[in-house]
């Protein structure tokens, strides 16, 4: 099985280059924000637990998450693997799904990274914020906030892979294909 955890700041193209590499290697995509936002419309037992800490104002546990992770890998069958967007998010996240994953006897094969100065993310997140009316890629100190918390809480979950030799790193500053030919690159050579 091939699993990839699809990795980048906000801004970095991970949305566009995981609808590419789907296609191109049969993958299914796990997007955490959109799981969560399935289980809760669907009222499931789980979406309820998410939803009654989102309504706190509180983080949704990650043995939450990685349930809700385990459910949908479970319910998804005649994929050749997974693209994880959007988690893991923190070593303890990373740690988590490497669990879970090998409890199925799938691990992740590669992390895929894509590099994008903050300058350039700002620029990116400011003309989505105009083309989508997305209210967070609307306001330049927002943008800057999410880039700098990336920064800190996230980008050290690359160091875990890294540890693991399963971090590849992709100049995501070039052109879509450019960057989407990096990545099937990477991916055929696993």
């Amino acid at each position: 099985m091939l699993n990839i955890v699809l990795f980048g700041p906000p801004g970095s193209g991970k949305g566009t280059q995981a609808e590419h590499l789907i296609k191109e290697f049969k993958l299914y995509h796990i997007s955490t924000g959109d799981l969560f936002r399935s289980e809760i419309k669907n009222e499931t037992a789980l979406g309820l637990e998410a939803k009654s800490y989102m309504d706190r104002g509180t983080l949704v546990p990650d043995a939450v998450t990685i349930n809700m992770l385990k459910a949908k890998m479970e319910a998804t069958t005649d994929v050749k693997g997974f693209i994880f967007d959007g988690f893991p998010r923190t070593i303890p996240q990373a740690e988590a799904l490497d669990l879970l994953l090998l409890e199925m006897h799938a691990p992740v094969k590669a992390m895929l990274s894509l590099k994008v100065t903050d300058v350039e993310l700002v620029k990116r997140l400011l003309l989505r914020g105009k083309e989508s009316g997305r209210v967070d890629d609307q306001n330049e100190e927002i943008i800057k906030n999410r880039v700098e918390v990336y920064n800190i809480q996230t980008k050290p979950v690359e160091d875990y892979y890294a540890k693991q030799h399963k971090l590849s790193t992709i100049n995501g500053e070039e052109s879509i294909n450019v960057v989407f030919e990096s990545l099937c690159q990477v991916i055929r050579n696993l």
